[in-house]
């Protein structure tokens, strides 16, 4: 009877060991998985927060940058032949290449794209009408500078800042064909610049030509 005493307790002995190790076990396993958990989660957060700043900085420029179109002339001679679009830079946007920027224009026949010609004149070049001096070709456009106070708008690299106004030259009997756009005409299209809002264009060519020098937007 006592040997039996005896081989019961050292059993039961032997039944709280294993319970003691297995019960380490588990709690090192649960250190180990809430470990990788953690960093899981951390590089998680920290990618998110990358994307987040960077995402606000994108949005901000989008939103606070680009380009504004402040008028858009045409001068008629039975259709409007040339188009003079003044630009300038929106309020707490970056510098703004022109060099880089695609004019997109539709007469709601056909879409073309227009770059840089390579060629700006300052208005103080010009005779008086803007639309005697050099106007683009069918696939690109020239530059005449309005206002430049630091001198940033240069022919190889013509860069404007805020307060700085320039025109693009688009010649319309080139781009459009047929001699330019004859009246009551939908004209729409965007001026993208490499970052920030695009310039908006949008108008329809009046009904008839009753001046030289036309408004259209």
């Amino acid at each position: 009877m006592l040997v039996m005493r005896k081989i019961i307790k050292s059993l039961r002995e032997e039944d709280v060991g294993d319970i003691g190790i297995g019960a380490m076990i588990v709690f090192i396993a649960m250190v180990l998985v809430a470990g990788i958990a953690a960093s899981v989660l951390i590089q998680t957060s920290t990618k998110l927060e990358t994307q987040v700043i960077k995402t606000g900085r994108e949005t901000l420029a989008e939103a606070a940058s680009g380009l504004k179109i402040e008028y858009i002339e045409g001068i008629a001679s039975g259709k409007i032949t040339k188009l003079a679009i003044e630009a300038t830079a929106r309020a707490g946007a970056t510098a703004i290449d022109l060099s880089q920027v695609v004019i997109e224009i539709s007469n709601s026949t056909a879409k073309y794209l227009l770059r840089y010609n390579g060629s700006a004149v300052n208005c103080t070049s010009v005779d008086g009408n803007v639309f005697r001096t050099m106007y683009g070709t069918s696939t690109k456009f020239d530059l005449i500078v309005l206002q430049d106070a630091d001198g940033s708008v240069k022919p190889a690299t013509p860069i404007i800042n805020f307060g700085d106004h320039v025109i693009f030259a688009v010649n319309a009997s080139l781009v459009f064909g047929n001699g330019g756009l004859p009246p009551r005409t939908n004209v729409f299209g965007t001026v993208i610049v490499e970052e920030g809002a695009p310039g908006i264009i949008g108008f329809t060519t009046p009904a008839s030509y009753t001046a030289k020098v036309m408004e259209l937007q």
